[in-house]
């Protein structure tokens, strides 16, 4: 099991002068990396900040728990080995899981199952099983990516409208002619939803612009201009309720567990364990072929998320998560050490406690359309249509568990994609072939060759009972590479029901 992921060795030859170059820099040149990574952090620090504020809230919790997340984040999975470049912090890929733990199960047990995420990620670290979550199919994740999406998207629409979003992803989508009717008749609404627009249309033009004007965040400058926009217009729309960052640390109650079910709360934990793992190591993985610094030991990278989990859970937080979009920017920002995403979660502290009441200021509009935007990037629109021309059965698990996420729920919809992963696996891995050699007129040979399970069993007896009656048979097995024990079983059934017209067996035997 490989322990530690490295850009593939095609690649890297090429690289290997540039990569060593970039680590004696980074050795021999301290304050040539601080002078990258100071201005690198205060880029990461601007795309974090709404995200924070915009999950925590679109989560059902207070915002303030969202700069927690991030502050830990940078402070303490940013000091920890594992991906140097990488940023964590509340992931909208969480946010559906967050809100449906908090609905079930109330808000003082988030923290109970954030620690109990973080203690498990520790646990799966120590014990170098990191590697194991890049074997998860790309399909699954990329369907658990785009079901996430959805629901964000279906969620955040009434709360671009200042209305409260149905429990159900079903029940988001079918009460969306409710909400379009609320425009229409309600003008405080239709005002929050053309913010919430105006938002959505502001970061995507952002995009457009010169490399320098986008050295500020879009999605800041987006809320930045709704904040103004409330003020000076005096919108009648809903605002961030803010409580103060101390107020919002909440100690889990640990004694108040039993009073949980608890069947219903490990199943939780795996989910959070599950998703949170395998987004940031799939992130670990494309970061590390941005930039040409040291490779991530995954491993270590677990251990640094389950720390910050923990310690996240503690202060009764959300869960935390590498996230794709942060170190991105971290990378393009030019960062060269871990020092930039420490100083990320600097900035956060900082700001939560010198600047608490800008917060208050914030439309809540504006947040949602913030992570509309964020849930239609989680969407592989790009890769669809190639995926379906070249890989249709990939594209099936893909539709499939994004459907399940938004019909039935975040768990059960990963758990949907995972096991229709394994039977395509399954059934792809068993082909049998079945040719008929004519050795004469007193014999006939069969040979059966490939992979026998019971997923073929169907075709391949109804291949031997297709052959010709009253004439001897010699089935010739040889060319199988594995048979189940249903193939094994079912095989020497059909001889013996064939034993009077001279079937003769080569290479089958009652074990499997």
């Amino acid at each position: 099991m490989g322990t530690r992921s490295r850009n593939s060795s095609a690649s890297a030859v090429p690289d290997r002068s540039g990569r060593a170059a970039a680590r004696r820099a980074v050795r021999t040149s301290p304050l040539s990396a601080l002078a990258s990574d100071l201005p690198a952090s205060v880029v990461v620090f601007l795309v974090a900040l709404p995200l924070c504020v915009g999950v925590a809230v679109a989560s059902g919790v207070p915002a303030e728990l969202g700069l927690i997340t991030g502050i830990v984040g940078g402070l303490v999975t940013g000091l920890l080995p594992g991906s140097s470049l990488q940023v964590s912090g509340p992931a909208a890929g969480l946010t559906v899981l967050v809100a449906e733990a908090v609905r079930a199960y109330g808000l003082p047990a988030l923290g109970l199952i954030v620690v109990a995420t973080g203690l498990l990620q520790l646990l799966l670290g120590v014990l170098r099983l990191g590697g194991w979550f890049r074997a998860i199919s790309l399909s699954v994740v990329e369907g658990m990516l785009a079901g996430i999406g959805l629901v964000i998207i279906a969620g955040q629409l009434y709360a671009m409208a200042d209305r409260p979003a149905p429990a159900t992803g079903l029940g988001k989508l079918t009460g969306l002619p409710s909400l379009a009717y609320g425009l229409v008749s309600s003008p405080t609404a239709r005002t929050a939803f053309i913010l919430g627009t105006a938002v959505i249309v502001v970061i995507v033009a952002w995009q457009f612009l010169p490399n320098k004007a986008r050295l500020v965040p879009g999605a800041l400058v987006a809320v930045g201009l709704a904040v103004g926009a409330r003020a000076l217009l005096d919108l009648p729309v809903a605002t961030v309720e803010v409580s103060g960052l101390l107020q919002a640390v909440a100690v889990p109650d640990f004694a108040g567990l039993i009073s949980l079910p608890l069947a219903g709360l490990a199943g939780t934990v795996l989910a959070f364990t599950l998703i949170a793992s395998a987004e940031s190591l799939f992130s670990a993985a494309a970061i590390d072929r941005l930039h040409t610094g040291p490779g991530t030991d995954f491993d270590k990278e677990l251990i640094a998320q389950g720390a910050g989990n923990t310690l996240s859970g503690l202060l009764g937080a959300l869960p935390l998560t590498a996230v794709i979009v942060r170190s991105a920017a971290n990378v393009q920002a030019g960062a060269r050490t871990k020092t930039s995403r420490v100083l990320h979660g600097t900035w956060l502290l900082l700001f939560a406690l010198l600047l608490p009441g800008v917060l208050a200021m914030i439309p809540v509009a504006a947040l949602a359309g913030v992570l509309v935007h964020a849930g239609f990037k989680l969407l592989p629109l790009k890769h669809l249509a190639p995926l379906w021309r070249k890989q249709r059965g990939e594209a099936l698990i893909l539709a499939a568990t994004a459907v399940s996420i938004l019909a039935i729920g975040m768990f059960e919809g990963v758990l949907v994609g995972l096991g229709l992963s394994v039977a395509k696996t399954a059934w792809d891995t068993s082909h049998v072939k079945v040719e008929t050699v004519d050795s004469g007129p007193q014999e006939l040979t069969v040979k059966i060759s490939g992979n026998a399970t019971f997923l073929r069993l169907p075709k391949l007896l109804d291949s031997l009972d297709a052959l010709p009656a009253h004439r001897p048979i010699r089935l010739d097995m040889t060319g199988l590479r594995h048979r189940d024990h249903a193939c094994t079983m079912a095989l020497l059934a059909w001889a013996e029901r064939h034993r009077g017209q001279g079937v003769t067996l080569v290479q089958l035997t009652p074990s499997v």
